[in-house]
Parts: structure tokens; C-alpha cells; sequence
């Protein structure tokens, strides 16, 4: 027997499997690696995060990055490149993980890579009759097995827009699997660059769980910061955002895309919610003016109101949902402080409260999502559209 085909089968009948999850979102901070030991599959699934660190990403290899990133114009030579780099220093920065945090390549079962995602291009925003809904992750997952000499399994979201989906957000597999909880109904809310969450009903069916992206998360934000704001990526703590005031006009020009009214689940990236965006927004308003402190405080509140209009259009108003925050924005204290006076009814807690780090959140996921494409049967999330009941994932052999 081909002998990666025998480590995999001997992977198979282990009661528990350590798992990497990687995840490096479109904000481009860096790589989330979380080593997980994972046991059952399904509704059966138990996580143990053993270790977690993220890895930041330097300014060149953000600059590289930011190059082809969300880019029509983006050089091809220069994608294809990156595709197989960005692979090779993901692999490296799992190497050093592990030997800082004492173990060897050989203890680990599988990698669960992610990718850098550079393009998102769903039918519903790239308007095409001819094409179907497409995206694109590069980090190559051959490289990252050979490297290291893991099995790794990469690539998910082809799978996910074969079966019919628009390859995001995928939370929905593993939300459901670890985080479900008979009669309390649940938003597991992640605030990356772009701002999504699952809806856990309180009757626990499968059927009618979903994850759907709501608009922008951090991305207009982070944006708005790189371009005006020499040296830094982020408005960190909201230091910026917090001197300045929102404008209505502003606010309320923004809140015009006909993505904010589709019906769930939908799916955009910074191909839509980017600075032209925000720019037609102030021609349209007459703010083209405005102070940056204001800009900013502006752009928090919207991404508030987007998130506090689709948790009232999940639930309306009056219900009191359970809200686990986890990503980037969960740190902006304007932002959750805005989210919860728009959302009074609700209880805020954030994933930790569920024994998972929230920066770790979506990399464990990742790992969740790998451990059932090894060894889980596929859950039935019903016939709908967008929520295909599929498993994931390409599996790539170090020899």
C-alpha cells in the first residue's frame, strides 16, 4: 500500500487526531495557528485547543499580498507566484510553531490550510449570466505538505461552490458541529475584514442553521486607515474613530447597497465594500469634506448597523438572542459598544465563554472541517441553496 494512503488509514481509526487549523483572513495580520486535538466527527465532534499563536505578516509580504489582493488589474505572473510563496512561508511558520512549542512534524496528523484568499467573486456581485459564483485562495497545499511533511488537506471552498454555495462563509459546518445548544438560540458573530455570522436555532435542526456574510466587518475601516494614516493598518483600540462623530448623511449613503437587502445567506468581500465604495458614498452625500476623525467614526457605525439589522432581520426585535463574539473586531470597543446599544435585548459573550480562544475561532474551524473530511459522514443542513451538505477539502500527500 502506497504509504500515505497507510498513515491516513491509520489516521482514521485513532480515537483522537492533532489537527493544525490555519486561517489568514482578508484584514492580512498574519497566520492563526491553532493546534487542536480533535475526537468524534459530526454532532459528536470535541475540541481541545492545545496550543494557539498568530503569526504576524511583515510589511513586504503584506505589500506583496496587498498587490494582487481583491485586484482586476493584479499582475498574473505575480499571482501565480505568490500562490506557491505564500505556501512555502505558511509551511515555515508551522515549523517554527511547533518548535517553539516543543513538538516534532511527525506528532501531527493533518494540516488544515485555508489559504490567503486574494479574489471573492459570487454571481451576485460579479453579475456575469454566463459565469458561475467563483473565489480564489492561494498558499499552495502541496507545498505546505511537502515542507513540512504533513498530510494536508486545503482548499475548501472549491468544494462549497460546486455543490452550489457561493464558497462563503463556511462557519456554518463547524458552528453547528461544536457550538449548537438545545433551547438557547445563538449568533456566533465573527467581525473579520468582512462581518458574518451563524444562526443556532434553540430547536437545534440542522435544516434551519445558516452563516451568511452581513457587509463590512474591519475592511473600510483598515482601508480608510492604510490610505490616510502613514504606518499604521488599523485604528487600534478605535483611538482615531473614538475623537470623531458620525455623520447621518454619510451614514445613511452607505447603508444604499442592494447587498445589504438580499436575503440570507449572501456572501461579499472588499470587492464591493472597498474606498471607491465609500467614496461614491460622500459624492452621493455631499461629505466628500469630511473630517478623517469623522470618516472613521462614520464607517464603525455602519459597520455596527449592518450587523444590528441582520441580527433584527434573523430575530426582530424583541427576541434576546445569545451573541459569541469572535475576530478582529471584537478588540474595537466603539464597535461593540455600538452593537450593544443597538441590540439591547441581546446577551454578549464571546467565544471564550465556549471554552475556544475567539482569535482562534476560525482556524479551529478550519481544523473541524478537515477532521470531517477525514472521518465525519455529512450532516444534513436540508435542500437549500447556499447550504450545500457536503464535506470539504483537498487532501495533499508530503511524498
Amino acid at each position: 500500500m502506497n504509504s500515505n494512503w497507510k498513515k491516513i488509514f491509520q489516521i482514521l481509526e485513532k480515537e483522537e487526531r492533532l489537527i493544525i487549523g490555519l486561517m489568514s483572513g482578508t484584514s492580512l495580520d498574519g497566520l492563526d495557528i491553532a493546534l487542536c486535538a480533535v475526537s468524534g466527527a459530526g454532532s459528536q465532534t470535541s475540541v481541545n485547543v492545545l496550543e494557539f499563536t498568530t503569526v504576524p505578516y511583515d510589511n513586504e509580504l503584506k505589500a506583496a499580498v496587498k498587490s494582487i489582493f481583491s485586484r482586476r488589474d493584479a499582475d498574473l505572473q505575480m499571482v501565480c507566484l505568490m500562490n506557491e510563496q505564500i505556501g512555502l512561508l505558511h509551511a515555515g511558520m508551522i515549523l517554527e510553531a511547533l518548535k517553539s512549542w516543543g513538538r516534532k512534524p511527525e506528532e501531527i496528523d493533518v494540516i488544515a490550510s485555508h489559504g490567503q484568499t486574494i479574489f471573492h467573486a459570487p454571481a451576485s456581485l460579479h453579475g456575469l449570466p454566463a459565469y458561475p459564483n467563483a473565489t480564489l485562495q492561494i498558499g499552495d497545499g502541496d507545498h505546505i505538505a511537502v515542507k513540512t511533511g504533513i498530510i494536508t488537506i486545503s482548499d475548501f471552498r472549491q468544494k462549497h461552490i460546486a455543490a452550489g454555495g457561493e464558497g462563503a462563509p463556511l462557519a456554518v459546518y463547524g458552528d453547528y458541529l461544536l457550538f449548537s445548544k438545545k433551547g438557547e438560540n445563538r449568533i456566533m458573530l465573527n467581525i473579520g475584514g468582512i462581518a458574518n455570522f451563524t444562526y443556532l436555532p434553540a430547536n437545534n435542526d440542522a435544516s434551519s442553521v445558516f452563516s451568511t456574510d452581513v457587509g463590512p466587518g474591519n475592511t473600510l475601516m483598515d482601508q480608510y486607515v492604510q490610505k490616510y494614516y502613514k504606518g499604521l493598518y488599523f485604528d487600534e483600540h478605535a483611538a482615531i474613530a473614538s475623537k470623531g462623530t458620525v455623520n447621518q448623511a454619510l451614514l445613511h449613503a452607505l447603508m444604499q447597497a442592494e447587498f445589504l437587502s438580499a436575503d440570507f445567506p449572501k456572501t461579499t468581500g472588499p470587492e464591493l465594500f472597498n474606498l471607491p465604495y465609500l467614496e461614491q458614498a460622500q459624492e452621493r452625500s455631499g461629505t466628500a469634506g469630511l473630517g478623517q476623525e469623522d470618516v472613521l467614526a462614520t464607517l464603525c457605525q455602519f459597520s455596527a448597523r449592518v450587523i444590528i439589522e441582520s441580527v433584527e432581520k434573523c430575530f426582530g426585535k424583541a427576541e434576546t438572542p445569545s451573541i459569541y463574539l469572535s475576530g478582529g473586531g471584537m478588540h474595537n470597543p466603539l464597535l461593540v459598544a455600538a452593537l450593544k446599544a443597538g441590540l439591547p435585548n441581546a446577551a454578549f459573550y464571546t467565544t471564550d465563554d465556549l471554552a475556544i480562544n475567539p482569535d482562534a475561532k476560525e482556524a479551529v474551524l478550519f481544523a473541524v472541517l478537515a477532521n470531517e473530511t477525514l472521518a465525519g459522514e455529512q450532516t444534513n443542513f436540508g435542500e437549500r441553496e447556499g447550504v450545500p451538505s457536503i464535506t470539504m477539502g483537498k487532501i495533499c500527500l508530503p511524498k
